[in-house]
């Protein structure tokens, strides 16, 4: 058969397959061991949190603990790879195989970049299908807390809800004082209906407040409802029907945290929260963050093969291993405060998505070409 038909691991060296086959192996051990600490701290935390409102059976908490964490493993996973990729190179190393490879004249580019290359395809499958899956399941799992904690009729922490929809014409503002999931209601409802004229200035049209409303069909069925105009009598309706833009359940989905929503989703609900009039800057960060996760795999995997190769001339394996774990840290901090600058609005919010990661592959680099070519 020839080479241009095979698929691009079998294309690869035996060096290269070897090399990956131990990168492989630390990656699922380091995911073993992020997995069982972040599953632990979620079982007590459930338990603590949710089991101490409801008398929850183990075999429950262990329920919600698997919906919840996912989420926050996949959070974790540039760690994974910066750890799993240092323990797969620093093994190579400790058994001389990289100073074997090296004294061949096998270039250090050519058994790096094939791992780095690996953790990207893995960052597309992540981005793609695992993270979706988490975000959903992270999603049923604040859901389930909500019906648990017996916040199912209410706002969060007793807080009215707030919603809103419409258009470049017309805009409506809803408040209701509670949420009641599981019929799909709004109860002690007001609605703000306002108009925007040509030159863009707003005024309310109309106010009605109704004992309930319910959306199904495209529309909002208000029962018990008492409507009044600007200058007008008010009037009483048993039942009224308004238009509405958004889909049958999106009223208790649109407002969804950025984290419980799917990747495949983030689009539209972008575009869903802007057209009602709302800032989607949470949103677009999350985007971007997910986009940019195969480019911060892969420089997790350089850095780490980095300061791996970096042993074999100092000697000093210690230090360089607690080295790379800092950097790792550091590097994962300046993640955090840049998403807390994008959420604030301080920096765009792909900028503040994209540039730990770029930061992360330039340092990389560097470290590589400086070890390597000196």
């Amino acid at each position: 058969m020839s080479a241009t038909f095979l698929p691009p691991f079998a294309r690869l060296g035996r060096i290269e397959r070897y090399v990956l086959v131990q990168q492989g192996r630390s990656l699922a051990v380091a995911l073993a061991v992020v997995a069982a600490l972040v599953m632990l701290i979620d079982f007590v935390e459930i338990s603590r949190g949710v089991g101490s409102n409801v008398d929850l059976s183990a075999l429950r908490i262990l329920g919600l603990m698997l919906l919840k964490s996912p989420a926050v493993i996949v959070q974790l996973l540039p760690f994974v790879f910066l750890f799993g990729t240092l323990a797969a190179f620093v093994g190579l190393n400790r058994r001389s195989e990289l100073i074997a490879m090296r004294a061949a004249g096998v270039s250090a580019w050519r058994f790096v970049l094939p791992a780095a290359g690996a953790a990207f395809v893995i960052g597309v499958l992540t981005v793609t299908v695992l993270a979706p899956i988490a975000s959903s399941a992270d999603g049923l799992f604040q859901r389930e807390r909500q019906r648990l904690s017996g916040s199912a009729l209410s706002g969060g922490d007793g807080q009215a809800i707030w919603l809103r929809e419409g258009d470049e014409t017309r805009q409506m503002v809803i408040r209701a004082e509670r949420q009641d999931r599981a019929s799909g209601r709004l109860l002690g409802v007001t609605f703000f209906i306002y108009t925007t004229d040509p030159d863009g200035r707003r005024t309310v049209s109309e106010r009605i407040q109704a004992a309930s409303a319910t959306l199904s069909a495209g529309k909002w069925r208000l029962l018990d409802a008492v409507g009044a105009q600007p200058g007008e009598r008010q009037v009483r309706y048993a039942t009224l029907d308004l238009l509405s833009s958004l889909a049958d359940e999106e009223a208790f989905e649109r407002f969804a945290r950025p984290q419980s929503t799917p990747f495949w989703s983030l689009p539209g609900q972008i575009t869903r929260i802007e057209e009602a009039g709302f800032s989607s800057t949470a949103y677009r960060l999350r985007l971007q963050q997910q986009l940019a996760i195969p480019l911060m795999f892969a420089a997790m995997s350089i850095l780490a093969a980095a300061f791996s190769l970096r042993l074999m001339r100092l000697g000093d394996l210690a230090r360089m291993i607690a080295s790379a774990v800092v950097l790792g840290f550091a590097f994962f901090f300046v993640n955090q405060a840049s998403a807390a600058f994008g959420s604030a609005q301080v920096i765009p919010p792909i900028l503040a998505a994209w540039l730990p990661p770029v930061l992360t592959a330039l340092a990389a680099f560097t470290l590589l070409f400086y070890t390597e070519d000196g």
